[in-house]
């Protein structure tokens, strides 16, 4: 018994079996030499208490985690860079339509956790508080209507009419006077119909709020004044003339003045139809794909509203070119849907293109007269001799219009568009 107790107690720590003194037993019985009654000399471990941690040397060494680069949330850097925007914006459409303004699609919102862009806005409109959602009290302020931000109403129903109105009773009162007499009912009529038409653009679905240019004015001026007189200054020149006063047409604007209460009408119904395809679509993609019919259904639907009227003015002051005015009508129909969505520049490129063509053709005919020159009036006299007088404004108005309905598609297919 001796010989076996001092064989366990020379034993090497290292080796299996060896048990040293003071330390508890692999089958977790007390200590050897520890009288079994001293329960403050007991094995602890054994009765489940938790070990005292022991200092890793390895810890102290340890290198600490790297830190995470960038944001830990992605949407926080996008809404201190558009904070104003999210700040002024009275629902989360309109902040959908700014970010589309700077280039954010649906793609760039899937890099910040979001299926697109509406999404994204809904949550960037969630986070970051109006500025007017509490007054300096400290109260809350009064919660924008259901109203605020909307397409504007048609405004007076009888505002859009009176135009055409006016115009009908000077080209009444001009028809019945000769002489002076009938240039100041001209005069007078002329300036009556501008302050009406003024009123019209100054209210309803036609106002624009400062976003015109000044350029966009005298454009218009011209192409309405060639529409009047342009036909008669062509003929004298082709004749041989001018001579003596230009002949003159009010047919096509009695016509457009009729047609400016259609106008307002169609852009109204735009404006809301599109608001309303913003409010129910879930992408961008999905909104332009039923804004862009939408667009060329209200343009068909003016085109055919000024075609009946213009033709009535027709009836009513006997005129053979009523094309010319049609083509013109939608020009400046779809250069003011341009304005009032907020593309002044685009209206004001496609009515100068207009004005330039326009200006270019009795240029030419003129120029033509000038010795071993006459190549340069061909060209006008043959559409001349082929459509008439008329095919000059109709020609220059026409592919004018047609170019602004190509840009009014894709631009006016856009959700910031209907935003201004």
């Amino acid at each position: 018994m001796s010989t076996s107790r001092t064989t366990e107690s020379t034993a090497s720590p290292g080796s299996p079996g060896s048990v040293a003194a003071g330390e508890p037993s692999a089958l977790g019985d007390h200590p050897l030499d520890v009288h079994p009654l001293d329960v403050h000399a007991l094995d602890v471990h054994a009765v489940g208490e938790p070990r005292p941690l022991r200092e890793d040397a390895s810890a102290t060494t340890r290198k600490p985690p790297a830190p995470r680069r960038g944001p830990a949330d992605p949407v926080k850097a996008l809404m201190h860079r558009h904070r104003e925007l999210c700040e002024r914006a009275v629902d989360p459409l309109e902040i959908a339509a700014g970010l589309e303004a700077h280039g954010v699609t649906d793609r760039t919102a899937a890099r910040f956790r979001h299926r697109d862009v509406f999404s994204l806005a809904e949550e960037l409109y969630a986070r970051v508080p109006r500025g007017s959602e509490a007054d300096s009290a400290g109260r809350p302020a009064a919660v924008a209507g259901p109203r605020a931000g909307r397409p504007r109403g048609a405004g007076p129903a009888p505002l859009p009419l009176l135009p055409g109105a006016v115009c009908a009773l000077a080209v009444i009162g001009m028809e019945a006077m000769e002489g002076t007499a009938r240039l100041a009912a001209a005069a007078a009529g002329t300036a009556a119909v501008a302050v009406a038409l003024v009123l019209c653009l100054r209210r309803g679905p036609l106002r624009a709020d400062g976003r015109t240019v000044p350029a966009v004015r005298l454009w218009t001026l011209w192409l309405l004044a060639y529409a009047v007189y342009g036909e008669g200054l062509q003929a004298q020149i082709i004749g041989g003339g001018p001579e003596g006063p230009w002949p003159m047409t009010t047919a096509p604007l009695a016509g457009l003045a009729l047609a400016v209460a259609p106008a307002a009408w169609c852009a109204h119904l735009f404006s809301v139809q599109a608001r309303r395809r913003l409010d129910s679509s879930r992408g961008l993609e999905e909104f332009a794909s039923g804004a862009r019919p939408l667009l060329l259904g209200v343009v068909a639907l003016y085109v055919c509203a000024l075609t009946a009227l213009v033709a009535l003015a027709g009836l009513v002051l006997p005129h053979e070119a009523l094309f010319p005015a049609v083509a013109l009508g939608t020009l400046l129909f779809l250069a003011r849907l341009l304005i009032v969505h907020g593309f002044p520049e685009s209206a004001s490129a496609g009515l100068a293109a207009a004005c330039a063509v326009e200006v270019a053709a009795p240029a030419l005919l003129l120029a033509g007269r000038l010795p071993d020159c006459s190549f340069l009036a061909s060209p006008v006299e043959a559409a001349v001799e082929a459509w008439g007088t008329g095919a000059v404004p109709a020609l220059a108005c026409g592919a004018a219009a047609l170019g602004l309905l190509a840009h009014a598609t894709a631009a006016l297919s856009r959700a910031s568009a209907h935003t201004v």
